[in-house]
């Protein structure tokens, strides 16, 4: 008896035995089903949460000053002078590279905004940035518009607000937009007011900040002591090192920073909340795979009992197999294949519903799109060849052991 006997004597065993083959093959997929299914939801809330934080600037870096060190290996580390407004400037202009440039700044984080005799608390943000900034930044402006390139650029006298100090200064179905409010000593008119994000945005909460245009803070803070960054959204992740290559070597070009010399500027990612966050879908993971692997192994257990009852069942089959010349190691063959054949049945089952569950639970949660985690169905496949083979082997190694004689007198 060939392989190809073995095989077909397997499958024609599978057969007879419909409805024990269905439960042993449900159980089998019971347990891929859900080691698929976890881990097909979790990736798909990992793609949602990199889109989302890509709109909200996760795939973007900055350009700022480089932070001084003080001492390093005993030495006054060398200080550079702090990034220039018209450094960024020519910078914007100059950048070719993938993605959207922002020049920003912050003014203060404790003003007073006023609007006739309403004045909200002193820890209002106020900030200075572009035409680009909400863009950047993943701002989006409920109620008016953006300002605009020319508002920018002229030093315009018109602000975006948000929600927190529209509440404050405003009755609650009064349209602040084209009103008036003072912010540092000067007026402004309110042209948008933006989309409120609660307090998911910690100490720069966009609820309580109020930005002007970028040559606007300049004029009405050229007294104040504050700095200036670049930022720069690239739209395709897998371009954000080129871009940031690119924008180093402008930025030295810019800078005057002479070849091996160190950078005179900082230029980083500005991925860290994003990488948290994956960092904690990587430990759903873990525990998603822990929980699917555990239920393998019950199902295994589940297999190789059947297997053991089938054994019994066909000890007398046994006997008159090997009357006939199969060998013990034919009759372990058979036992196996007819293991993995189960197990591929179930597992084939289980990554189908695996899939299907995955990414409803991922669709409930907040993902989008559809996931075919082609990675775990080949894990899958192989997992479940792995189980029939180790939950058939024992099983497999008893019926090989029959005697025969003993078998044909089993009854």
């Amino acid at each position: 008896m060939n392989v190809t006997e073995n095989v077909r004597e397997g499958i024609k065993s599978i057969k007879a035995n419909k409805l024990r083959t269905v439960l042993t093959a449900g159980i089998i997929s019971i347990g891929i089903m859900s080691l698929v299914g976890i881990l097909t939801a979790i990736d798909g809330i990992q793609n949602s949460i990199n889109s989302s934080f890509s709109n909200l600037g996760a795939n973007t870096f900055d350009i700022e000053d480089l932070d001084n060190r003080g001492m390093v290996d005993g030495k006054r580390a060398k200080v550079y002078p702090p990034v220039k407004y018209h450094e960024l400037l020519t910078f914007k202009n100059k950048y070719e590279g993938e993605g959207v440039v922002s020049i920003y700044t912050v003014i203060t984080g404790s003003a007073e905004i006023k609007r006739g005799s309403r004045v909200t608390n002193p820890n209002q943000l106020v900030r200075g940035g572009d035409e680009n900034y909400l863009v950047v930044d993943g701002y989006d402006v409920e109620l008016g518009r953006p300002f605009s390139s020319e508002e920018s650029v002229n030093g315009s006298y018109v602000a975006l607000v948000g929600s927190d100090i529209i509440n404050d200064l405003f009755d609650k179905n009064e349209d602040p937009i084209n009103q008036k409010i003072t912010v540092l000593g000067a007026k402004f008119r309110i042209i948008g007011k933006l989309k409120e994000e609660g307090g998911a945005s910690g100490n720069s909460n966009i609820d309580r900040t109020v930005i002007i245009p970028m040559e606007t803070a300049r004029i009405i803070a050229a007294d104040r002591n504050y700095g200036f960054e670049a930022a720069v959204a690239v739209t395709d992740p897998t371009k954000m090192e080129k871009a940031m290559g690119e924008a180093t070597e402008l930025m030295r070009a810019i800078r005057g920073d002479r070849p091996g010399e160190e950078n005179s500027f900082d230029i980083s990612m500005s991925q860290s909340l994003a990488d948290r966050l994956g960092t904690i879908t990587g430990y759903l993971r873990i525990g998603g795979f822990a929980i699917g692997f555990i239920t393998l192994i019950g199902a295994s257990i589940g297999l190789m009992n059947i297997m053991l009852v089938s054994v019994t069942e066909r000890t007398r089959e046994i006997g008159v197999r090997k009357a006939l010349g199969a060998t013990p190691a034919k009759i372990r063959q058979q036992f196996l294949i007819e293991a993995v054949v189960i197990c591929q049945m179930g597992g084939i089952g289980g990554i189908v519903f695996g899939i299907i569950i995955g990414n409803l639970v991922s669709g409930l949660i907040g993902g989008t799109g559809l996931i075919i985690p082609w990675g775990w169905i080949l894990f899958g496949v192989i997992v479940g060849m792995i189980v029939g083979l180790a939950s058939g082997v024992i099983p497999a190694i008893k019926a090989a052991k029959l005697d025969p004689i003993e078998a044909l007198r089993f009854e």
